[in-house]
């Protein structure tokens, strides 16, 4: 027997509340399951975005401004996790998080450095 609900929208109301006070967790995880279809775009921006912007960056911070060779092993070892979770077939929670985790870490190297 269904019931019939005299307030909908208080209910909805509290839905939608209990929604947005959700952790960062919970909202990347959800936000990763709409994207579960556009897998193979996600792999692509990630790889291009990693060969095209940040391999040169311990070039440029070697050259320029004295930075140690370990910038480099963080470079290659980030690259090479993301094509690895890109083609080794992860979820793409994993994927988006590498894409993400190693744009963090490429930017602070740069800031470091740089300023």
């Amino acid at each position: 027997m269904n019931t019939i609900e005299l307030n909908p929208t208080l209910e909805l109301g509290k839905k939608e509340t209990a929604q947005n006070n959700a952790s960062f967790v919970k909202r990347f995880a959800r936000f990763a399951e709409t994207q579960s279809d556009k897998r193979l775009g996600w792999f692509m921006i990630s790889l291009l975005a990693q060969s095209v912007l940040f391999l040169p960056v311990p070039a440029a911070l070697m050259y320029y401004y004295d930075a140690p060779i370990w910038v480099l092993a963080v470079t290659v070892v980030t690259f090479f996790a993301n094509i690895i979770a890109g083609m080794g077939g992860s979820k793409i929670n994993a994927l988006i998080f590498l894409a993400g985790f190693s744009t963090i870490i490429h930017i602070a190297m740069i800031l470091f450095y740089v300023l």
